[in-house]
C-alpha cells in the first residue's frame, strides 16, 4: 500500500479526485440526465436585456452625479451616457442620512431589486445610472410606487 500524497504544506492529499470518481461512478448517466433537463429549458429571446455591470470607481460616481439628474419621491436617479456602446452600467448609493447599517443595506437591496426588475429592460447601452435613496422614503415607501417613480424618471432623464 502506497503511503498518501502530501501537499508542499505537509496535508495529505487523496490521490484520486471526487470528480473521477464520480464520473467514473455515474458512466453515462450523469449527461443523459443534464440533457434531459436542458432540453425542457426554453430558449432565450433575442431581444432579452443585455447583462448590466456595476459601477465600482467613486470617479465614475462623481461623473454620474454630473450627468442628468430625475427626483422622486423615493430615490434620486442619476444617469449619463458614457459615449461608448457598452453594457449600461448601475450604481446605488445610502448615505448615513439614511439611518443607521441595517437601514442602508436595505435601501440598497430595495433599490438593486428594482433596478433589476425595472431598469435594466429600459437601460440603455453606454449609460451609466445611479440610484440614490431618500431619507425616511426608500425603505418605507411602497413598492408599486417605487417601481412607478422610476419609470417616470428614466424617461426623464433619457429626454
Amino acid at each position: 500500500m502506497t503511503p498518501p500524497r502530501q501537499s508542499e504544506t505537509g496535508i495529505p492529499q487523496e490521490t484520486e479526485t471526487p470528480a473521477a470518481v464520480l464520473s467514473f461512478a455515474l458512466k453515462g448517466a450523469l449527461p443523459t440526465a443534464m440533457e434531459a433537463i436542458l432540453a425542457d429549458r426554453p430558449a432565450l429571446p433575442t431581444d432579452a436585456p443585455v447583462a448590466a455591470e456595476t459601477i465600482r470607481l467613486r470617479a465614475d460616481y462623481l461623473l454620474a452625479a454630473q450627468g442628468r439628474k430625475a427626483g422622486t419621491g423615493g430615490f434620486l436617479l442619476q444617469g449619463r451616457a458614457r459615449g461608448d456602446d457598452l453594457a449600461p452600467r448601475f450604481g446605488f448609493t445610502a448615505s448615513k442620512k439614511i439611518g443607521n447599517a441595517v437601514f442602508r443595506n436595505r435601501a440598497k437591496r430595495r433599490l438593486r431589486a428594482l433596478a433589476h426588475e425595472v431598469l435594466r429592460p429600459l437601460a440603455r447601452r453606454g449609460w451609466d445610472y445611479v440610484l440614490v435613496a431618500k431619507p425616511g422614503a426608500t425603505v418605507v415607501r411602497d413598492w408599486a410606487l417605487l417601481q412607478d417613480d422610476l419609470r417616470e424618471a428614466v424617461a426623464r432623464v433619457h429626454k
